[in-house]
């Protein structure tokens, strides 16, 4: 089993906040930490302490923030050899947390959104049997987003969670990954704001686009999947929560675990339940996630 990632790569600026203020309003820190974080990052590392084989394609800059977001890959098993290095900020994310574990995120994209396909050694990537895609701000530019609908054409298995940055940009501009995915992973949010229709709609139209598996996370409703031939709703694990940052990449992580090891989707909705579960019980993205599964 391997599986390579490819998104944005931020150091998280964690805030524990008394609560997250609306316009014209007031809060104050009880606290921060400092946690490597990305999407697909979160992910990757995920898989990566289950014992599947990984790595990464991303752009850091020459700065703290860099080293920091290279050591932790390299602390956790995951291939740094597609990291490219540039001149500029490495990305960061500060995030507010209530006591109630809501979140609110801030993104400096920095270098994240300036990968050009030409910067990346597809034909060393393509050893991995899986690439997993999340988005970028798109900022400063398109190359990123415009290297990732080109590089899915070189795999045969494509995981694809299209976070809130890419469902806003529109269907039409995600169309090409969309039908080039065999595992879809968006919130009911992000799908419904993609296809203007409800999830369940949605997915029928993502089947029809050529996407194998549509995996709904519905948060504390735990996720709804479907596929050509089956559709399962499947509830979430009940544990106390600390703080949500990261669920929806945890869940990924154990349902992606569960694919390629050939589970059928409502064992996959199970695991990716479960590694979320352990996630949203400690601070930050990557804290709670496991190294093995009971």
């Amino acid at each position: 089993m391997r599986s390579i990632g490819f998104g944005a790569l931020n150091l998280d600026k964690i805030y524990m906040v008394d609560k997250i203020p609306r316009e014209d309003e007031e809060g104050f820190v009880k606290d921060v930490n400092l946690f490597p974080g990305g999407s697909a990052a979160n992910t990757i590392v995920g898989l990566s302490r289950l014992g599947v084989e990984t790595a990464y394609i991303g752009k850091i800059g020459m700065d703290g923030e860099g080293k920091i977001l290279a050591e932790s890959f390299e602390e956790e098993g995951v291939g740094t050899e597609f990291i490219i290095r540039a001149e500029g900020r490495s990305g960061t994310a500060m995030i507010f947390v209530d006591e109630s574990g809501n979140r609110a995120i801030l993104v400096d994209p920095g270098v994240n959104d300036s990968i050009r396909y030409d910067e990346i050694d597809v034909d060393s990537a393509r050893k991995y049997n899986l690439i997993h895609l999340t988005s970028f701000i798109c900022k400063n530019g398109l190359d990123s987003l415009n290297s990732q609908k080109k590089i899915v054409e070189e795999f045969e298995l494509v995981s694809f969670d299209p976070g809130m940055p890419y469902a806003e940009r529109g269907l039409k501009d995600m169309e090409k990954i969309i039908r080039n995915t065999t595992v879809f992973l968006p919130s009911r949010q992000e799908i419904e704001m993609l296809f203007n229709k409800n999830y369940r709609e949605a997915a029928e139209d993502c089947l029809s686009m050529g996407v194998e598996v549509v995996a709904v996370k519905l948060g504390s409703e735990g996720c709804w999947i479907k596929t050509a031939g089956k559709e399962a709703a499947v509830k979430p694990f009940k544990v106390r929560v600390v703080d949500t940052t990261g669920a929806g990449d945890a869940f990924n992580a154990g349902f992606l675990y569960g694919f390629l090891r050939g589970r059928d989707v409502e064992g996959c909705g199970r695991l990716g339940n479960l590694v979320a579960s352990y996630c949203i019980q400690k601070f930050g993205a990557r804290e709670g996630l496991p190294r093995k599964l009971e």
